[in-house]
């Protein structure tokens, strides 16, 4: 295809997203669209639509204009898809901030992404109130007030530190006219921060096309009669934009929890009559650890998207009756350029057919080859962590060092380049050098090893550098180096990943020498990682060692501390 019919195919279904919302408000405003399960609170188009318009509007008049930067940190689902849709329609850019973070961590993304406002909730403001001394220009903050009979609710909250100017949330939501805005496809929509590999996490700038060309596989196989089911959170592009931005393009229901649940699952998924859904990682181990039963096949689930594609796909689909598997690569910065579809169960011996709601087996498959992804028979024995074909918008390549093509089956590194304007990321927020070196000869590198197989279908390797990936988080060694360095007695940290004995996933691991006279356990340094870190973030084994290997040139030799837990755990050599 050529550019202008590149152009056109992504914007079937437009490519602006409040532009979707807005059609879906005025012809089918009596749609459910976003069911907050946490309290059994149902907003249908035009609810949704309306609120958003208040929002933008009240944004507005507090001074919020095209391209200001919101922050919002708080734990409700429901608020943050209220916030996001608002600050686009307001012009505003939406900059989550995962609701883990305090401290240190908080204070970083904070002032890289240099907010005007931050939304915050009752139970997230002590850890804002502490980091106002570390804030070089404090914004403005609105605390979320939930209403009585919300499981969320308060009676009474902390005072907002002197060093904020607050509103209140109720002038927030009060009815006030939308603004007059007007967005094109490059304009910045998001910044979402990744982890990096060598220094801090970094806030990835995301235009409005990123969220159009992320979304396009995922779309094609949905109809408005589609329930999409989410516990991923809002801070993540899985959660915000894969599950409910894609709900409000296709213009169907997105069913919402606060977070995944094994035992809950199937319960939810029944309540709502959910069609589709994202796993990741750990997820699925969890849900196959439950003892099978009879009716296990008796859900309406029949679409679900696997991130990465685990071994036993075809296993899980059969357990569970899933019609269809999709599966490919998924990147903060460059979206999703990669996509399969697996076939999993014939039509008619997955889902029940009293329960199957949405495309036809035949039309799924249609529109998927439409949208380049090759379509497989879930029998087939394939290799492990397949990512399928290139999107039609992407040009996909595995490069070496010198950023040559690597040959079928050779590995290096996964790079991408778009074929229009706009597609990914435009920079790393104030971080123009780390931006050059992703850019690097024309390729945005993605940081990831893979190989493009001799049916020209790519596979996912490993991640490059000190990337971990634990609950479906990732994050890099640099970070919990660095929190564990903030201990007095830590003279230096480091970390690494060991393969997890769960899914695809990491352990943490760090090894710490410590400072010269003083006193440290291995326990004081779980204790100081409980207080200052997130669970995800915690090692799993914390060795105290005497010195730290390192090279003539002074790196430090992980892969001797990898080798030497591994001996210690009795496992083999990854």
């Amino acid at each position: 295809m050529n550019e202008t019919e590149l152009t056109a195919l992504l914007r079937e279904d437009g490519e602006i997203i409040t532009e979707r919302l807005d059609h879906w408000a005025k012809v089918a405003g009596e749609r459910p669209f976003f069911h907050y399960g946490e309290d059994d609170v149902t907003l249908t188009y035009a609810d949704f639509g309306e609120r958003t318009d208040h929002i933008a509007g009240n944004l507005a008049a507090l001074g919020i204009g095209k391209g200001d930067r919101v922050s919002v940190f708080t734990l409700n689902p429901m608020v943050s898809a209220l916030m996001m849709f608002s600050i686009w329609k307001a012009g505003a850019v939406y900059c989550p901030v995962n609701f883990s973070y305090t401290g240190r961590l908080l204070s970083y993304q904070l002032n890289d992404t240099a907010p005007k406002l931050l939304l915050t909730d009752p139970a997230l403001l002590s850890a804002v109130n502490q980091v106002a001394g570390d804030l070089a220009a404090p914004p403005s903050v609105i605390v979320y007030d939930p209403p009585a009979g919300a499981h969320d609710h308060v009676n009474n909250r902390d005072e907002v530190d002197s060093r904020f100017a607050e509103s209140p949330w109720a002038s927030l939501i009060a009815p006030a006219g939308r603004p007059d805005i007007t967005v094109s496809f490059d304009d910045p929509a998001n910044v979402v921060y990744t982890s990096g590999t060598t220094g801090p996490a970094k806030g990835v700038l995301q235009p409005y096309r990123w969220m159009a060309q992320y979304t396009f596989k995922l779309r094609q196989p949905l109809t408005a009669d589609d329930v999409i089911y989410n516990d991923l959170p809002m801070y993540h592009v899985g959660g915000a934009i894969a599950n409910v931005a894609r709900a409000a393009w296709v213009g169907c229901e997105v069913a919402v929890w606060n977070r995944f649940s094994p035992g809950d699952f199937w319960k939810r998924v029944a309540s709502r009559g959910a069609t589709t859904a994202i796993l990741l990682d750990v997820m699925i181990p969890w849900l196959t650890k439950a003892p099978e039963r009879p009716d296990d096949r008796r859900n309406t689930l029949n679409k679900v998207h696997m991130q990465p594609l685990p071994e036993h796909h075809a296993l899980v689909a059969r357990r569970f009756g899933l019609d269809f598997v999709t599966a490919g690569f998924g990147q903060t910065e460059s979206g999703s350029p990669l996509g399969l579809l697996f076939e999993e169960t014939a039509e008619g011996e997955g889902t029940p057919a009293e329960l199957y709601r949405g495309r036809s087996h035949e039309e799924v498959k249609q529109r998927a080859v439409a949208a380049g992804m090759a379509v497989l028979p879930g029998g087939e024995d394939r290799p492990r962590r397949l990512m399928g074909h290139p999107a039609p918008f992407m040009d996909v390549a595995v490069l070496d060092e010198q950023d040559q093509r690597c040959g079928p089956g050779e590995p290096g590194q996964l790079a991408v380049r778009p074929k229009l304007p706009g597609l990914i990321m435009s920079e790393y927020l104030g971080k123009p050098e780390a931006t050059v070196v992703a850019w690097r000869n024309l390729w945005f590198h993605t940081g990831d090893a893979a190989m493009q197989l001799e049916d020209g279908m790519f596979a996912f390797l490993d991640r490059l550098g000190d990337r971990i990936r634990v609950r479906g988080e990732n994050l890099s060694s640099f970070q919990v180096e660095d929190l564990l360095n903030q201990h007095a007695s830590v003279a230096l940290a480091a970390v690494f990943a060991i393969a997890s004995s769960e899914g695809d996933e990491d352990d943490v691991v760090a090894y710490v020498t410590v400072e010269e006279g003083a006193r440290l356990s291995e326990q004081a340094l779980h204790d100081f990682a409980a207080e200052t870190m997130p669970k995800y973030m915690r090692p799993r084994h914390i060795r105290l060692i005497d010195e730290i290997p390192r090279t003539p040139t002074n790196k430090i030799e992980k892969y001797k501390l990898r080798a030497r837990i591994l001996k210690e755990l009795g496992r083999e050599p990854q």
